[in-house]
């Protein structure tokens, strides 16, 4: 089954959670949220002090997360200011605006696979610790390697979806859209972040792609309650972040006025200003990766396990697969993704991507 495949069943998993939690009073409100996370991050910090591999798969998503920021970053070094210009005043997608969407793709695909894999290396530690085996870094990775494929289709599409997000969320010029509209745009990125709680746990779990997100379903069904506090509880604090982030790099920039020429053309300037603003937005991707991320999976996994203790199922790892599918192949097609990253880089000019992104 194709990328697209994937996609359309995940699209239709959000719209039926859409149809849970379109009314305003099924959400709970920002503060029994926040009291609902504390009381799940008893546990899954108890959990992080107990097995420390969790404190390096987040410093690893950290570094990913840093590392992917920064190749995209490359890119608006290309783009020559009179392009920039050119672009600001066409209503039309460039080739450089084309070019500069797949880049962006593409990054983002590069970097959801070690994601994907050390999130699911969290998952994995949470379910070794409550069947009672020993959890080591190379034994998570065992557990998770098989499941490579699923892993980082999952969070390749669920990283578009977040980014997009973001980006969409800045404020911008002639923005038309209504309040009511942007509230849609909302209501439907919950929906999907809800729906897709229990796909993690699923996958860890040995179950595929498509069937964990059936099985999602269910768990929000009948996890209803647990799943919208603890999602309610991350949103609302990764909001707080991000509104602290947004205030700290209007100061980082007050306090060092000289890495940026706020005076000079705006197209001047974009890539020094992406570059140096990548500082405090990684100091607040820190915070969400090392404290927030973890307790946020390790409660998933928990619900999770819960749910499956209910419907008085076995909770078992997957035991190592024989043969061919243990998960390198989808390690060399995400290494062969990043070289050609970097094969693009180095050979920008020999192939023509200088000059179509100067158009």
């Amino acid at each position: 089954m194709g990328i697209k495949n994937y996609y359309d069943e995940l699209t239709t998993v959000r719209a039926e959670v859409f149809a849970l939690t379109g009314a305003d009073e099924a959400r709970p409100s920002l503060g029994s949220g926040l009291a609902g996370f504390w009381e799940r991050s008893k546990f899954a910090v108890r959990l992080m002090f107990l097995e420390k591999e969790l404190l390096t798969f987040a410093l690893l998503q950290w570094a990913c997360i840093g590392l992917g920021y920064y190749l995209w970053l490359q890119m608006l070094g290309w783009i020559p200011e009179e392009a920039w210009r050119r672009a600001s005043n066409s209503n039309g997608a460039t080739p450089g605006d084309i070019i500069l969407f797949v880049w962006s793709f593409f990054v983002v695909g590069a970097t959801a696979f070690p994601l994907g894999l050390l999130s699911g290396c969290m998952g994995a530690v949470h379910f070794q610790n409550r069947l009672g085996k020993e959890s080591t870094i190379l034994q998570c990775l065992k557990i998770v390697l098989p499941r490579a494929w699923p892993l980082w289709i999952f969070h390749w599409i669920d990283g578009w979806w977040t980014v997009q997000r973001i980006l969409d969320r800045l404020p911008k010029k002639n923005d038309r859209r209504s309040a009511a509209q942007k509230a849609m745009s909302e209501a439907i990125y919950y929906a999907w972040k809800v729906a897709t709680i229990g796909i993690l746990p699923g996958l860890v779990t040995g179950r595929g792609l498509i069937d964990a997100g059936k099985r999602s379903i269910d768990v929000v069904r009948t996890k209803f309650k647990d799943v919208l506090l603890l999602r309610a509880g991350y949103s609302g604090l990764c909001w707080i972040v991000g509104i602290a982030a947004y205030v700290g790099t209007i100061y980082f920039f007050i306090a060092f006025p000289e890495l940026v020429n706020f005076k000079a053309p705006v197209e001047s300037q974009i890539y020094k200003f992406y570059f140096w603003a990548g500082i405090p937005m990684m100091v607040a991707v820190g915070c969400v990766m090392l404290f927030l991320r973890p307790i946020y999976v390790i409660s998933a996994c928990d619900i999770y396990a819960d749910y499956a203790a209910e419907k008085q199922e076995n909770l078992m790892l997957p035991p190592p697969p024989k043969g061919a599918s243990t998960g390198f192949d989808a390690v060399t097609a995400a290494l062969t993704l990043l070289l050609l990253l970097i094969l693009a880089m180095i050979f920008r000019e020999k192939l023509g991507l200088m000059r179509l992104l100067a158009q």
